[in-house]
């Protein structure tokens, strides 16, 4: 089984920055596996915020994050991030990392973190 744990969310003013990480971690675990991040408001569902395929060459934002924030990968460490700047209140979310075995809509991916709670504050 694949283990994925977020970290790294918080409570920050408007116009601050927070960096989420990924752990993952599991016998079945690929370094091939696509990353991503999605988020999900109260009352809304989830939606995708940014990915990155096995090899770190290719991202792919939500036009609300792009410019803001930035996904990368550490392989050797099997780790995902995702710096964010710039927050508005309407990142408000529970913030998940998945992994699966390329980037795309979110029954793409095979495994979910529990997520991360990421609150802005206008």
């Amino acid at each position: 089984q694949v283990q994925l744990v977020e970290s790294g969310g918080g409570l920050v003013q408007a116009g601050g920055s927070l960096r989420l990480s990924c752990v993952a971690s599991g016998r079945t675990f690929s370094p091939y596996y696509a990353l991503g991040w999605f988020r999900q408001a109260p009352g809304k569902e989830r939606e995708f915020v940014a990915a990155i395929s096995w090899s770190g060459s290719n991202t792919y934002y939500q036009d609300s994050v792009k410019g803001r924030f930035t996904i990368s990968r550490d392989s050797a460490k099997n780790t995902v991030y995702l710096q964010m700047n710039t927050l508005k209140p309407e990142d408000t979310a529970v913030y998940y990392c998945a992994a699966g075995p390329r980037v795309g809509l979110p029954h793409t991916y095979e495994y979910w973190g529990q997520g991360t709670q990421v609150t802005v504050s206008s």
